[in-house]
């Protein structure tokens, strides 16, 4: 406990300290919003169909918009923060003393998943849902944050400072943060990603704009979590290379 403690500390002030960190829980439900508002422009070549799903209602622009909050602000964030504590030989020192990876994650994950609240209940008031959907669509989306938060915990293990933990981070990032996106237009690219929890935060989202249908919840649900627990095997398992060789 002392040393989740003290992990959430220093992450804490890390956090506040970098602005561009912050404005990742704050760009994506303004653009959300924006978008919500104006509607989309009328770009010459974009198919009307297209451009109509689009423009079809707020809640879809505040889903696809979230989609992206989750795969794409979450893990380069946390890929950076871990690549900075190998950088700088922060890590070396946590791991003589003995720190395991379930503290060091979480006392990492917890800032940006306490963060996360507060952006996921402003996409909940962008997409205009109401009664038991806002909680699902919250809860659905602080499920995806948690796996990003795992993942991108991953990745910055992998990385030997900050400037590889951004080349490879974002990679990934970009596809589960536009993969949803583009599933939303081709079956073919839903099959492939409906084992990834982005791809689940928009089957939970057609089960709400459906007001249920043949969606399954627990399902979509049970999947996100099964992301998040295999992704934490690998982190330990990575954690636990990492502090024998250092």
């Amino acid at each position: 406990m002392r040393n989740f403690k003290a992990i959430f500390k220093k992450q804490l002030k890390d956090s506040i300290a970098n602005p561009a960190v912050l404005m990742n829980f704050i760009l994506f439900p303004l653009v959300a919003l924006m978008m919500s508002a104006f509607g989309m422009p009328d770009f010459y070549g974009v198919p009307y169909d297209i451009r109509q799903i689009m423009e079809a209602g707020v809640p879809n622009m505040a889903i696809m918009m979230a989609s992206m909050f989750a795969g794409m602000a979450i893990i380069p964030s946390v890929t950076g923060f871990i690549a900075e504590d190998i950088e700088k030989k922060s890590l070396r020192f946590l791991n003589m003393a003995g720190l395991k990876p379930a503290p060091y994650l979480l006392g990492i994950g917890s800032v940006t998943f306490f963060l996360s609240i507060l952006t996921s209940i402003a996409f909940g008031f962008i997409s205009g849902m109401g009664g038991q959907y806002f909680w699902i669509f919250v809860a659905s989306l602080l499920s995806g944050v948690a796996a990003s938060i795992v993942l991108g915990a991953t990745i910055g293990m992998l990385c030997k400072n900050q400037q590889a933990a951004t080349g490879l981070s974002m990679p990934v990032a970009m596809v589960l943060g536009f993969g949803p996106m583009l599933a939303t237009f081709n079956e073919n690219i839903a099959r492939i990603l409906h084992p990834l929890y982005t791809q689940q935060l928009n089957v939970i989202a057609d089960y709400i704009q459906h007001g249920g249908g043949d969606v399954s919840l627990w399902q979509s649900f049970a999947i996100m979590w099964a992301n998040v627990a295999v992704l934490g095997i690998l982190f330990a398992i990575v954690y636990v290379k990492k502090g024998l060789r250092g």
